[in-house]
């Protein structure tokens, strides 16, 4: 029975060290990776692309972003200053793989930005990627 004992714990402590491992890559999850920088956008910018960036813009991202994405949305949470997608500054990378990975995945353990992977098409990310593009000053690093 000690033997028993003894194995359920191993496995125990084993299975929490596993899980810490996996919780601790979430926690960092909108920290773009090197690899995010180089994917490329598989949708051609567009009046169609960024019209439906638009859409989906409005639909997911203004809440917190602002209908105008200067980061004044009214039901951003509560001391999480969403930031200005219009400016020429990005805290998490410029090119479109980073923005896309960014929608994605979210904002990483000290934001409040959830990840959208799960919440809106693959496609709907990227026309919001081109959208973001023709609203800023921002050179267009794709």
């Amino acid at each position: 029975m000690r033997r028993v004992s003894v194995l359920l714990m191993s496995g125990l402590i084993l299975f929490v060290a596993a899980l810490s491992t996996v919780t601790a890559g979430a926690q960092s999850r909108g920290a773009a990776p090197a690899a995010a920088a180089a994917i490329k956008n598989p949708v051609a910018t567009s009046a169609t692309s960024v019209t439906a960036g638009a859409a989906a813009y409005k639909k997911y991202c203004s809440f917190c972003h602002g209908a105008t994405a200067k980061g004044n949305g009214p039901l951003a949470p509560k001391d999480s200053m969403p930031p200005d997608l219009t400016d020429a500054k990005w805290e998490h990378g410029s090119t479109d793989g980073d923005i896309f990975t960014l929608i994605s995945n979210g904002g990483g353990a000290t934001s409040k930005m959830i990840a959208f992977k799960t919440k809106m098409p693959e496609q709907d990310i990227w026309h919001i990627v081109n959208f973001l593009r023709s609203l800023g000053p921002k050179a267009a690093v794709r």
